[in-house]
């Protein structure tokens, strides 16, 4: 993604939803979505996470200091569900490293409102005619090896942008902004 490409995402123009309860059951399917992500990672189903996104999704990890820079270097930055499974299979089947489990601790999303992907529409591969939902969200990410004691992996938050299908909604883009400029040893599962 191009520094103009992101600085248009992180100056997106959204809508405040006036309606209370459509925005209390936006907040409470997003939550719901949430922790059936945590639930998947955390039980290593990772053939279940692509899932969560639209064919044309994003998932991107980036440093807190990049984001506010408004540069666009990320650790990971994967631009469509075909290159999540990409990933899952490599983490599943070719990347050898010490195992360890995750835990996620997941807040109540903030529901800021609703956009269009006019913006995104070179970033992202989507329909331009549908509403886009924007949610915030923070997460803490624990790991545990194997007879060790666990450890603070990764923290930060969830920048989303959600789009409704037949199916309920789904990622649009996940950007997991992360707080510290380290990543312990190596980042190898989602966060």
């Amino acid at each position: 993604m191009s520094q103009a490409q992101h600085q248009k995402e992180s100056l997106l123009k959204i809508t405040a939803i006036s309606d209370f309860s459509k925005k209390l059951n936006l907040q409470q399917e997003i939550n719901d979505i949430n922790a059936r992500y945590a639930q998947a990672l955390d039980q290593q189903e990772l053939e279940a996470w692509p899932d969560f996104f639209i064919e044309q999704g994003r998932y991107q990890i980036q440093a807190r200091e990049n984001e506010e820079r408004k540069l666009p270097l990320s650790l990971m930055d994967l631009e469509s569900q075909g290159m999540m499974k990409d990933r899952v299979y490599g983490v599943t089947q070719t990347i050898f490293h010490a195992p360890y489990y995750m835990r996620h601790i997941i807040g109540q999303a903030l529901v800021l409102g609703s956009t269009t992907p006019d913006a995104l529409t070179q970033s992202i591969d989507m329909p331009t005619d549908q509403e886009l939902w924007v949610s915030h969200t923070h997460y803490a990410v624990f790991r545990t090896k194997p007879g060790s004691v666990s450890e603070v992996f990764n923290v930060g938050q969830y920048k989303d942008l959600w789009l409704s299908t037949d199916e309920g909604l789904k990622l649009a883009w996940r950007r997991c902004v992360y707080d510290s400029e380290l990543i312990l040893n190596s980042l190898i599962y989602p966060i």
